[in-house]
């Protein structure tokens, strides 16, 4: 992991700040200052210290929860009578959830302590896509499916380009799996109602690099190696 990433990571600085400080000569790595941000780091015995104040790495934990209807995605909402944090063990409590999915929603929802992962996940400028399927009230019209997919206003700014991939297509409802690249509130209802289309299901599938699959809802698993890595390296050329 290089030097800055990881003053990011465990809490010392934003990647700005930590440049900053590095540059300075306010760093060092088992003794030595060090100038050069991108200096490798063994992140589990780092041995960096700021100002000659020895930084212990975080222990960071990543859980994927297919999300239910019914709860909130807050870790504490005293009007919510049910939030996603009642559906992990109490030693898990200290995670945050990664973005919102709405109280009637089901799917991917990440929790996590790392907040450098957290920021890449939900920052517009990483672009992140997020997959979802969609239950449709009504036959969709291909008008308003390309209405969608061009973007439609909504709060006075148009949306991104979203891709629409049609399931079954039926006189009196649509499934289908739409992809985005933003993150507003109720996005892809909003979205269906600017075309006055009522979503009757929605669940999110994908986002970035993780992928719901056959996990049962209410059920959550720890990443594995690979999706850790494919998550942190989000955004390491922007």
């Amino acid at each position: 992991m290089r030097l800055q990433v990881f003053l990011s990571r465990n809490g010392v600085s934003s990647r700005r700040g930590a440049l900053d400080l590095i540059k300075k000569g306010n760093v060092s790595l088992n003794g030595e200052v060090v100038f050069e941000p991108s200096t490798e780091v063994d992140e589990k015995c780092a041995g960096v210290s700021v100002n000659g104040e020895r930084i212990k790495p975080r222990k960071f934990v990543y859980i994927l929860l297919n999300k239910p209807k019914g709860y909130m995605t807050t870790k504490e909402d005293r009007f919510a009578d049910k939030t996603v944090l009642d559906l992990l063990p109490k030693n898990l409590n200290h995670l945050a959830p990664v973005g919102r999915l709405d109280k009637d929603t089901e799917g991917l929802l990440l929790l996590t302590n790392d907040g450098d992962v957290a920021y890449k996940l939900t920052h517009p400028k990483f672009n992140i896509d997020k997959t979802y399927y969609v239950t449709l009230r009504e036959r969709l019209e291909h008008q308003k499916r390309i209405k969608v997919e061009n973007g439609v206003y909504l709060d006075g700014v148009k949306t991104l380009p979203a891709k629409i991939k049609i399931i079954k297509l039926l006189r009196d409802r649509t499934e289908l799996t739409i992809t985005i690249h933003e993150g507003k509130k109720r996005q892809v209802r909003r979205m269906f109602a600017n075309v006055k289309t009522k979503v009757l299901y929605l669940k999110r599938l994908v986002q970035g690099p993780l992928k719901l699959g056959t996990l049962k809802v209410g059920c959550a698993r720890e990443l594995n190696a690979k999706e850790i890595n494919s998550i942190r390296m989000i955004g390491d050329d922007v």
